[in-house]
């Protein structure tokens, strides 16, 4: 899980950030990425420690995802730094956009500039530092595996809380994304002021709620 570091190591970047999002595909609520820098020694020497078993957040239950994340946040040889895109920029930008966005945002959080990023997924332009782009980056690199956790638990907080606000979709459940039960809820009682109107489901659920409120009135 440091070749990637090694590697960018070996060509004289001292400071890695892995960066990767959560929330991309969700119909509602925001993308937040995430940027993680290590101390090299630190990484170094806990990822056959305290790290062990840290991987994409997809493949952790969420107990796992609360423990690194704790885990991680600590340290002082540990960076963070969070960027978010809430639905009206993902609806202006596009969800694409909007992600990377995000994830410039994050690495522009960071207490100080990283020499380099590696990236989960395909290449992304704009961001602050040069970059590469690694495909399943989450499950290859120990520095992308962080950042997906960190933006996993912080983006599952932030559903939570909404959850609140709107509690008659469930989103302390699904997070937003499109279970059987959030379809079931959004047509059921339309969009709500955080979904994506830019997501066909919820374009769709928006006109049947339109049209039975016609039908209602005449």
């Amino acid at each position: 899980m440091l070749r990637f570091e090694r590697q960018y190591w070996d060509m004289g970047y001292v400071r890695i950030a892995g960066v990767d999002e959560a929330g991309r595909g969700s119909l509602a609520g925001p993308v937040v990425a995430s940027a993680v820098v290590f101390e090299k020694s630190f990484i170094e020497r806990e990822s056959s420690a305290s790290l062990l078993g840290l991987t994409d957040s997809k493949k952790l239950s969420e107990g796992k995802r609360e423990f690194f994340y704790d885990l991680l946040t600590r340290p002082a040889e540990v960076e963070i730094g969070v960027g978010i895109c809430g639905t009206d920029e993902i609806d202006s930008l596009n969800i694409l956009r909007a992600t990377h966005l995000a994830m410039s945002r994050a690495i522009s959080d960071l207490p100080v500039m990283p020499d380099y990023s590696i990236v989960d997924g395909l290449p992304v332009k704009g961001l602050p530092c040069g970059s590469a782009a690694i495909v399943d980056g989450d499950s290859k690199s120990l520095s992308i595996a962080a950042a997906s956790v960190v933006a996993k638990v912080v983006r599952d907080a932030h559903m939570r809380e909404l959850g609140l606000r709107y509690p008659e979709y469930g989103f302390a459940v699904h997070k937003g994304y499109g279970t059987e039960m959030h379809m079931q809820k959004l047509f059921e009682h339309g969009p709500s002021p955080i979904h994506r109107s830019s997501f066909r489901p919820v374009r769709e659920a928006a006109e049947i709620k339109s049209r039975a409120k016609r039908n209602d009135s005449h």
